[in-house]
């Protein structure tokens, strides 16, 4: 079970914490994986009191970070570039474009998304059927946010951004934006 935005749970509220008493539920009683994700969870109130304390307990922190331009990036703009349905897109147009897809969107897939998606939409609107540079340089975004550095009592190496449980339980995955 994949919940995503878990960093626009409140603890604080009462609504929060209802949903907060929910997924600890369904963790307890459901024999499934879960992935939390959202952006900075561990310095959220997500985790922080004693609610979230109990909810950090049985998570833990996995890094994410954004993709490294390299085949893995390319395969990845291939492979949304195969997905789309646009009746005058020439196949290979976005993979021609893909540094400047990885420069655009800092390697953040939920960017990547973001900018692919719009366009497409984009181009159904306007009756092109087709996403060039030009389509992509009309949506609007702002840079990814720079990566946390660690806090002194963090160990060196990755900043932390995800968890999971002892039962392969739950995950976070900060820094991706908001889908359209």
């Amino acid at each position: 079970m994949i919940v995503d935005e878990v960093h626009n749970i409140s603890l604080t509220t009462r609504q929060g914490a209802e949903v907060s008493d929910t997924l600890k539920y369904f963790s307890e009683h459901i024999p499934a994986t879960f992935i939390y994700a959202g952006i900075d969870i561990e310095h959220s109130s997500t985790l922080s009191g004693t609610r979230g304390a109990q909810i950090a307990g049985r998570l833990t922190l996995i890094p994410t970070r954004p993709f490294p331009y390299n085949d893995e990036w390319k395969g990845l703009v291939k492979t949304m570039e195969d997905t789309l349905l646009l009746h005058h897109h020439k196949p290979g147009t976005l993979a021609a474009l893909d540094r400047y897809l990885h420069d655009r969107t800092g390697g953040m897939t939920g960017a990547l998304s973001h900018q692919i998606r719009g366009a497409a939409i984009g181009a159904i609107l306007t009756g092109t059927e087709k996403i060039t540079q030009v389509e992509l340089e009309a949506i609007p975004w702002t840079s990814p946010p720079a990566p946390r550095l660690p806090s002194p009592e963090e160990p060196p190496g990755e900043p932390t951004g995800a968890r999971t449980g002892p039962s392969g339980r739950g995950t976070a995955d900060p820094g991706l934006p908001p889908p359209l």
